[in-house]
């Protein structure tokens, strides 16, 4: 059954009308034994926390292309007693890694992939690292680091303790237009799982209690005829006419689709030579919208764009499904749990030096509207609906989910920007990076502890996807496109 926009919408008002009754506003309780304990675990991995971080910062590998990143992390886990599945789900650089037995499962996931061309060194300044294609300017480098140093103070937790469950790490590629997790929650690996906790860098510490849009990308290839584009024009079909003009009925479209949609573009390939008529062009397409039924309709009439313009311009068109995305599905019951935890570990505190390094980021920013001193605090608690997409949003309708965000980043500073890749290097980052482990491991211990908040959390989960709910893929049933970076 297709996700419909009023059901997104019953998804978060729960939450919304929660935060208006102040129910999150409380003073965090102090942790209990319980959780001091793990706490005390989850600060003991700070250090290798700021190295794995720093080692994925400095590789900074492409979706699908993350080998060293990957392998550093299972071989970090393996060393902690984790057992570890590398290449799960077709995909070389994905693993699934888990300590422990009987249930409950609590999964983390830990993301690990850069983005191309935004290459930058871990100064306040515009600078780049000669020789460097990628940078994290999303800051998955934080991420991976995160959810493995988390992982390894709740399995140690755990056999303190004698709590039974196990704790599960899934490794997962290409979030950045890849869709790493659908195809692991295609290939059944969340089935097990009673709840999935992610997170992710940022400029403020939050509760990540918002949905965000649906999505699908495609690769349109227009191909023509080569020609002489001065002495013989008359003899060649252009390619990029074919581009250009389903361009124009696109940038046409946009006055025509809803205004929660979004739809965007970037020319791949248009030809080498001016005075050669290019015989291939690429476009690559987005589109996003807050329910995937509304993507599915904005799609079919880029598709129709797209043959119009192959019609018209005398070439020929295919196009290859990229990625796809589900949106993300709140549940009201565990983000005000992780709101509570992140109450209780706090924000961000800067040195001099830090400081100075912000201070420095700041004036590089258009939005100052965030003062610096915020990243000690925790915001006030809010759902709503995001323009952003990611394939979390994918396992969300898979297993009741989670996440948090937290200051990793100077405030103020957008997601991929050169000053996201800066801070994400350097001691600002790891302290971001810190305060998300422990938040998750506070979660997790109330997790593993507390049956009844994990059966009010999948109540809430079976009622918001509906009795008759079928999971449906945006992206079909291709294969991972392993080379879509190349």
């Amino acid at each position: 059954m297709p996700i419909s926009r009023s059901l997104l919408m019953r998804s978060i008002l729960p939450a919304f009308t929660a935060c208006l009754l102040a129910a999150c506003a409380a003073t965090p309780a102090w942790p209990d034994a319980a959780e001091s304990a793990a706490l005390d675990e989850a600060r003991s991995q700070a250090e290798l926390t700021a190295y794995l971080s720093d080692s994925l910062w400095d590789w900074a590998e492409l979706g699908y292309q993350e080998e060293k990143s990957s392998t550093l992390l299972q071989e970090t886990l393996a060393d902690a007693g984790f057992t570890v599945t590398p290449g799960v789900a077709d995909i070389p650089t994905a693993f699934v890694a888990e300590y422990g037995s009987g249930g409950p499962v609590i999964a983390l996931l830990a993301e690990m992939d850069a983005l191309p061309g935004i290459n930058q060194s871990a100064l306040p300044t515009r600078k780049g690292v000669n020789g460097k294609l990628a940078g994290h300017a999303c800051g998955h480098n934080l991420f991976g680091a995160g959810s493995v140093s988390a992982a390894i103070a709740i399995r140690n937790w755990l056999e303190e303790s004698g709590t039974p469950g196990r704790i599960r790490v899934y490794g997962t590629p290409a979030e950045e237009g890849g869709s790493g997790k659908v195809y692991m929650v295609r290939a059944g690996l969340f089935e097990d799982v009673d709840i999935a906790i992610h997170w992710h860098p940022g400029d403020r510490n939050s509760a990540a209690a918002n949905t965000t849009l649906a999505n699908r990308s495609a690769k349109f290839r227009f191909s023509g005829i080569s020609a002489h584009a001065a002495g013989a024009p008359e003899q060649g079909r252009s390619a990029l006419d074919g581009v250009e003009a389903m361009n124009m009925m696109a940038n046409m479209m946009h006055e025509h689709i809803p205004q929660d949609a979004r739809m965007h573009y970037v020319i791949t390939s248009g030809g080498s030579a001016p005075n050669v008529v290019p015989d291939f062009a690429e476009v690559f397409y987005y589109v996003r919208h807050p329910s995937p039924d509304g993507v599915e309709a904005i799609w079919s009439r880029l598709e129709n764009a797209a043959r119009g313009a192959a019609q018209g311009t005398g070439t020929e068109v295919e196009w290859e499904v990229i990625h796809g995305n589900n949106p993300l599905l709140v549940n009201e019951t565990l983000a005000l749990l992780m709101d509570e935890k992140l109450r209780i570990v706090g924000g961000v505190e800067y040195t001099e030096a830090e400081l100075e390094f912000a201070e420095t980021i700041s004036t590089t920013l258009s939005d100052t509207s965030l003062p610096l001193s915020s990243a000690s605090e925790v915001q006030p608690f809010e759902v709503s609906l995001g323009y952003g997409s990611t394939d979390v949003g994918d396992v969300s309708y898979a297993v009741p989910t989670v996440g948090l965000r937290t200051a990793t980043w100077v405030p103020g500073t957008p997601a991929h920007s050169w000053q996201a890749v800066a801070a994400s290097g350097t001691s600002i980052g790891h302290k971001g990076t810190q305060v998300a482990a422990e938040t998750i491991t506070l979660a997790a211990v109330e997790l593993f502890t507390n049956e009844d908040l994990r059966k009010k959390a999948r109540t809430e989960f079976d009622e918001a996807r509906g009795p008759d709910y079928e999971y449906k893929s945006l992206l079909g049933d291709r294969a991972p496109p392993l080379d879509y970076r190349k």
